[in-house]
């Protein structure tokens, strides 16, 4: 099971789309109007999001058990 998942590569697509759709939510929201506090809780979400993506892509792989 693991290995489909790593033949689409649903993580590093499921990352990339978390961090379009948190930045769309936040646009959305900043373009109607968002006090100071609200546009820190969203560069926050942005930047976990950002976070996740880049987490994704750079953690080493686990290491296969020679037997």
């Amino acid at each position: 099971m693991t290995e489909l998942f790593r033949a689409f590569r649903f993580s590093e697509w499921g990352s990339a789309a978390l961090v379009v759709a948190s930045a769309l939510i936040v646009g959305r929201y900043a373009a109607l109007g968002m006090t100071p506090q609200q546009w820190a809780c969203g560069l926050f979400a942005v930047a976990g999001s950002v976070g996740v993506a880049v987490m994704v892509r750079v953690w080493p792989a686990p290491r296969q058990v020679e037997e």
